[in-house]
């Protein structure tokens, strides 16, 4: 077992479904497999979903099939979702662990009032730094490896404003310049920023992370703070 740093950069350990699946289940989230081959987990207010789609490939980002859609509605009986999140494989686990965290927390998933600075402040909490050219939309890692930036929605992401030319926060580890994406995920208009900054938060944490297997293409960017 390997104790790493920076988060961002440590990959899924390849225990992304079982990882996410525990922190549901301590949430008290309900789960069953769907004839898509999928595993859907529903809050116990019913307002709120999770659902493992890698088995039904449904599409890409940044080259990376999707692996977890989260989904937040206003009301129980509502069959219109008000928002949707994308997660695909090798992304950290406790991110995104900590982002469900905080919307099994709120009372109303589908709605809040923090505005996209609040994402940003909480990158540069963690001492991530801010575009030059875009400071009020946009903030990166300070190895320059990873990015969340507020960014017109990619083809597929389900929002239910239907206004064409939204933005939504979207955010992608890159550790080698020019090659293939470590991870990606997109978040839909309508996500609140305050639950973008929870993810946000925790993906910069400093806090070494335990792996026992880490991302090949990231091996050089990695710092191994202690073995057990």
């Amino acid at each position: 077992m390997y104790w790493v740093t920076p988060r961002h950069l440590a990959g899924d350990d390849d225990a992304l479904a079982e990882q996410i699946g525990d922190t549901l289940a301590g949430l008290g989230w309900r789960m069953w497999p769907t004839a898509r081959h999928t595993l859907l987990y529903v809050s116990p207010d019913e307002l709120c979903g999770a659902e493992w789609i890698l088995a039904s490939y449904p599409f890409d980002l940044g080259g990376l099939p999707v692996a977890w859609q989260l989904s937040a509605r206003p009301h129980a009986t509502s069959a219109m979702t008000e928002w949707n999140a994308y997660f695909t494989a090798g992304v950290p686990y406790e991110a995104l662990a900590d982002l469900l965290v905080a919307i099994d927390a709120r009372e109303t998933p589908d709605a809040g009032f923090d505005g996209p600075e609040t994402v940003l402040n909480a990158l540069s909490t963690q001492g991530w730094i801010r575009d030059v050219d875009r400071p009020r939309t946009t903030a990166m890692d300070p190895g320059f490896s990873a990015s969340v930036s507020l960014e017109l929605l990619p083809p597929l992401i389900q929002d239910a404003d239907p206004r064409p030319d939204l933005v939504g926060w979207q955010a992608w580890a890159e550790p080698v310049l020019g090659a293939p994406y470590l991870w990606c995920a997109s978040f839909s208009a309508s996500v609140p920023h305050d639950l973008v900054a929870a993810f946000a938060s925790s993906l910069a944490s400093p806090v070494p992370v335990p792996r026992r297997t880490v991302p090949k293409c990231a091996e050089d960017r990695l710092s191994v703070v202690r073995r057990r």
